[in-house]
């Protein structure tokens, strides 16, 4: 039997203040977060941090996709990570965590352990 594990929601911003197609940087505790909206309103979040650059640049990446994976592209180097799984798709063996997200009420909350 798993145990399940308790998350604790916090509100980044409304809905609407995240464009379709577009991210928006948040903070969790000492991570920074991509929380992303793609233009069939589905929210995703993942690390914003860039393992190939160093930066916390992904929120200001690209939207798209690789064959049938949901994609964002680093504005700096250009690699591509899954936004379901986090995976790199050009370098399997780099991945970024990936966030519960949810939207309630017209806000949307990234998950946390508690």
């Amino acid at each position: 039997m798993s145990e399940s594990i308790a998350l604790t929601w916090k509100a980044i911003c409304s809905a609407e203040d995240i464009l379709p197609d577009t991210g928006v940087g948040a903070l969790i505790g000492q991570h920074q977060v991509a929380v992303f909206r793609t233009s069939d309103d589905v929210f995703y979040a993942l690390d914003n941090h860039d393992p190939f650059s160093g930066a916390n640049v992904l929120a200001r990446g690209i939207l798209g996709s690789v064959g049938e994976r949901r994609v964002v592209s680093s504005p700096i180097y250009k690699q591509h990570f899954c936004l379901e799984d986090g995976t790199c798709i050009e370098d399997d063996s780099v991945s970024l965590q990936v966030w519960p997200v949810r939207q309630r009420d017209g806000v949307v909350e990234v998950g946390c352990v508690a």
